[in-house]
Formats: structure tokens, sequence, C-alpha cells
């Protein structure tokens, strides 16, 4: 399915987070969305699975404003794995993850063969079927993320979103979530940290900066060293990676400007330095 946003804004407390952003998403591309820290990643993608109602604009899945879809149906099309899950009531990692397959089912208690089947593979498949009887409150962050990997799996939607999902993974980890979640043929957005990660799996990307969208294109049109330093105030260069062969972008602090030193006052002199004795 597409996914579009069509001159999307959002205002919280007065303050625009979202200014004007207009992308299209097509069918069963990857779409990594980047940025520094409240450039408003996350609450752009918010407007997409109905968490956020934007202040103007549109956001369309195919031809149908979301905002028109009931829950169920949203939940049909798009599935997320969110930043982090406040589940606080006692629910076990199995259980967890059969929350996906809620928007299919009818009545309580429905569980059928072929979702036990589901939950059974994907569990397996993130490294987590080890967990399925603890509960879900007790795994550190990086075994939840895992469990909700698998949740958004099950839910067998169209749309995924992922939203900063390699945080407190191992890095091995962080290779298999996106491989997991970009190789099914699905409209995927995600909003990432990690430029390398977006160039390795997005077809696209867009920068937002300060709200805005900055640059929008195929990561190596986007991520050049001009645009990466100021959206992201750091230097790089692209290489070619020793391993793999692919581009790689390597990082490093942005140099400082050369300071320009100007004697003001011109009836002042200094000394030569004594040598010491």
């Amino acid at each position: 399915m597409n996914v579009s946003f069509e001159n999307v804004s959002v205002t919280l407390g007065g303050r625009r987070i979202v200014d004007n952003v207009s992308l299209a998403v097509p069918s069963g591309t990857v779409l990594g969305i980047l940025g520094p820290n409240g450039c408003g990643k996350s609450t752009l993608l918010r407007t997409l699975y109905r968490a956020q109602k934007p202040s103007s604009g549109v956001v369309r899945i195919d031809e149908d404003d979301v905002r028109t879809l009931d829950g169920r149906e949203v939940a049909r099309r798009i599935a997320v794995m969110a930043q982090e899950s406040t589940q606080e009531f006692p629910i076990t990692v199995r259980e967890m993850a059969m929350l996906g397959r809620v928007p299919h089912q009818h009545g309580f208690g429905a569980d059928s063969d072929a979702d036990h089947e589901l939950i059974d593979t994907a569990l397996r498949e993130v490294g987590a079927a080890h967990l399925a009887k603890r509960y879900f409150s007790g795994l550190s962050g990086g075994e939840k993320q895992r469990v909700l990997l698998a949740r958004t799996l099950v839910q067998q939607t169209p749309v995924l979103v992922l939203d900063e999902p390699t945080n407190h993974l191992d890095i091995a980890f962080q290779f298999e979530l996106m491989s997991l979640a970009t190789s099914r043929g699905l409209t995927v957005l995600t909003a990432l940290h990690d430029m390398n990660l977006a160039t390795e799996y997005c077809q696209h990307v867009a920068l937002m900066r300060a709200g805005e969208l900055h640059a929008f294109g195929r990561p190596h049109e986007v991520l050049d060293e001009e645009t990466i330093r100021a959206g992201f105030g750091v230097d790089s260069r692209r290489l070619d990676h020793p391993l793999t062969g692919r581009p790689l972008i390597a990082m490093a602090r942005l140099a400082p400007a050369p300071q320009r030193h100007t004697n003001h006052h011109t009836n002042h002199h200094t000394e030569p330095l004594k040598e010491l004795a």
C-alpha cells in the first residue's frame, strides 16, 4: 500500500513540531526518516497510525485519509513498533505477541491454531522463543524490542512503522531486525539515527530538520557531506566498506572553524618570552 503525507503540520503547546511536510512512499518500498533528536521524526510517524492528529494536512494510506478509518481497519493496515512500551500489568511474552492478532480476531479468546503457529514462527525468527513464558515487564530493553518486533510481524499488515527500532539492541540484532522487517515486500517507514543502516536497508531517506523536510531522495543522493554537516553538525566522508564494498559513511566531530586573531589595541606590545635559566 502507498503512504503519503500531504502538507502535514503538527503544533503542540504552541510549538510547531512538524511543519508542512509532504512526501510519498510507494508500495513495497522502505523509507528511512533521519534527523537529530527533536526534529519531528516520531511525531510525523504518529500521524500515520493516528496516535497524533495533524494540525493541518492529510495522511493517506492508498487513497484513504487515515482519520476516516476505524481503529480496527487501521490496525489491519498498519503495524507499529514504537520506541517504548508502557506495558505494566502482568502479561507473558507469548500473550504480548498474540496482541498482534487481535485486529484479525472476533471476540475474546478467539486464538486459532493458525494464530499460535504464527506466534511460534515469529518468536523463533526474532530469537525470543525461549522467552515465551516469561513476563514481558521483566525483560531487558533489547529483549522487549525482539518481542515487539514479533508482535508487529504476526499482525500481517501491508504497512510497517518502526520508530527508532534499534534502540537497546546489540549490533548483530540491529542487522537482523532490519533484515526481517525490510525483506517481506512491505511498505516500511522507519525513524533511524544510524545513517549506515539507512543506506543499507532503505530505498529512500527523508532528512528532517527543526520539523521541516530538509531533503528527500535516494540515500546516496541525500547523504552527502554538506547535507550531513548541515543536518547533524558532524563532518563525514563516504568510503567503500572494506568488508562488503558498499558505501560507508564515516563521521567525526565537526572541526572547529579557524579563529582569527585581531589586535584591537595598537598601543599594546608584548615582549618576547625570555628563556628559562
